[in-house]
C-alpha cells in the first residue's frame, strides 16, 4: 500500500477546494442540448418511423423532441438540474444557491408544460437516469401517447 493510500485508510480525505472561476468554467461547459440521454432519446424515439423535429424553439421550453403531427412534445429532463426524486443529491457547496435554482427549474418546468396543455399539446417528461435504466419504457410511454394522439 503507498503512504497515500495509507493516510486515507480511516482518515477523511479532503479535497481540494475549487475557486469560483474553475467552477464557473466548468458549469458553463455543460451542455444544455445534445446530451448522452437526449441522443439516446432521439435514437429510441426515431425507431418509432414517425416524423420529429429537435429542440424546437418556437415552443415553451424548447422541448427535446417533438412529434408536430400529433403535437407531442418530450422532455429529457436531466436528473441534477431538475430535481429528480430518486436519484438527485444537493450539493454540499453553495447550498442554499442550488436548493433555489432547482426549484426555479421545477416551476419553470411547470410553466412550460402548462403553457403547452393550454396551447393543445401532450407533454411527455422523462428523467434521464429511467432512460439509462429501461430505454424501452420510455419509447413505449411516448409511442403510447402518440397512439393516444393519432386521427383515425
Amino acid at each position: 500500500m503507498s503512504s497515500e493510500s495509507q493516510k486515507a485508510v480511516g482518515q477523511r480525505v479532503r479535497r481540494r477546494r475549487r475557486d469560483g472561476s474553475v467552477v464557473s468554467r466548468n458549469m458553463a461547459a455543460i451542455r444544455s442540448r445534445g446530451t448522452v440521454p437526449e441522443l439516446m432519446l432521439r435514437r429510441l424515439l426515431r425507431a418509432l418511423a414517425k416524423p420529429l423535429r429537435v429542440n424546437v424553439r418556437t415552443l415553451p421550453g424548447s422541448p427535446d423532441v417533438v412529434f408536430p403531427r400529433h403535437h407531442v412534445a418530450v422532455f429529457m429532463d436531466g436528473c441534477f438540474w431538475h430535481g429528480c426524486p430518486q436519484c438527485y443529491v444537493r450539493p454540499r457547496i453553495n447550498r442554499s444557491y442550488w436548493s433555489k435554482k432547482i426549484i426555479r427549474n421545477q416551476k419553470r418546468d411547470r410553466r412550460v408544460t402548462r403553457a403547452l396543455r393550454l396551447a393543445g399539446w401532450s407533454v411527455v417528461r422523462l428523467w434521464a437516469c429511467r432512460l439509462s435504466g429501461s430505454p424501452e419504457l420510455c419509447s413505449g410511454r411516448v409511442r403510447r401517447v402518440i397512439q393516444r394522439r393519432s386521427k383515425p
